[in-house]
């Protein structure tokens, strides 16, 4: 799968074709993995990484900023660590899309220790409005990682099946 051809900004740097999003708290950004797409989450916070993470999952499928939050959902994750937390968040939230029929634009995440609360919000599929391009099929743990990247942020990442 070639993203690069539906976002205009493509970016390079080691590694190949990265697509970026920022915002104060952090940003999120592709990775090419094959034929499935590297998700990344880099936030101020563990949770912001991995609502940021959760915002690139988001983004494989949709424009994010197409996107209306006008239903909620509670997610809970529970893991033996942060690494397993965040495949057990992307794929809870793959879950719901798929179950509910749902696109997701905002993400507020808790964590302690290894459990995790959160709530998304996002609306119905709109397959003329949102113009679907893959459909996520889950988190894997290849290229995962969670960790700190010296002081002042965290990285979030995995690989996606598409």
């Amino acid at each position: 799968m070639n993203i690069s051809a539906r976002w205009p900004r493509p970016i390079t740097h080691i590694g190949g074709p990265t697509l970026v999003s920022s915002s104060g708290s952090g940003r999120w950004e592709h990775f090419q993995h094959g034929s499935d797409v590297g998700i990344r989450g880099i936030g101020k916070t563990k949770a912001q990484a991995f609502e940021q993470a959760a915002l690139a999952l988001t983004a494989v499928i949709t424009a994010p900023e197409t996107v209306q939050p006008s239903v909620r959902v509670a997610i809970h994750c529970d893991a033996a660590d942060d690494e397993f937390l965040l495949v057990d968040w992307i794929n809870a939230l793959i879950f719901e899309m798929a179950t509910r029929n749902l696109l997701f634009c905002r993400f507020q995440v808790s964590l302690d220790e290894t459990m995790l609360d959160a709530t998304a919000w996002g609306e119905p599929v709109d397959v003329a409005r949102h113009c679907p391009a893959v459909e996520a099929k889950g988190a894997t743990f290849t290229e995962l990682a969670v960790r700190q990247l010296g002081d002042d942020w965290w990285l979030a990442q995995c690989v996606v099946d598409v």
